[in-house]
């Protein structure tokens, strides 16, 4: 009888230019949804000045938005384990007045 070996994935070849390595900071999170999409905006908003520009969106569908959250939460999981729990303050509120500043949905 032959033993079934499961089929083999192909690896996945990911390339990368220059700029989008280098990567761009931010520190301020707008997320707004729809019923198909979820819109992640990311700015760097400067202290003392309450004008900001978005410095890239990602759009996704509600799967992939949530498997990415699964994905933060595991690599935060793993980070505060290394090197022990990052201060954040409180989460967000939800369903009313959203602060200001910083990532929140």
């Amino acid at each position: 009888m032959e033993e079934k070996k499961p089929p083999v994935q192909p690896q996945l070849q990911i390339e990368i230019d220059e700029p989008t390595a280098r990567g761009v900071y931010a520190n301020l999170a707008l997320i707004t949804h729809s019923e198909t999409e979820f819109v992640l905006d990311f700015l760097f908003l400067q202290p003392q000045n309450p004008k900001a520009k978005v410095l890239t969106r990602i759009v996704s569908s509600p799967m992939h938005a949530k498997r990415l959250l699964w994905a933060l939460k595991d690599n935060i999981e793993k980070f505060e384990s290394r090197f022990g729990v990052i201060s954040a303050g409180e989460p967000a509120p939800t369903g009313g007045q959203q602060k200001p500043v910083g990532f929140y949905q």
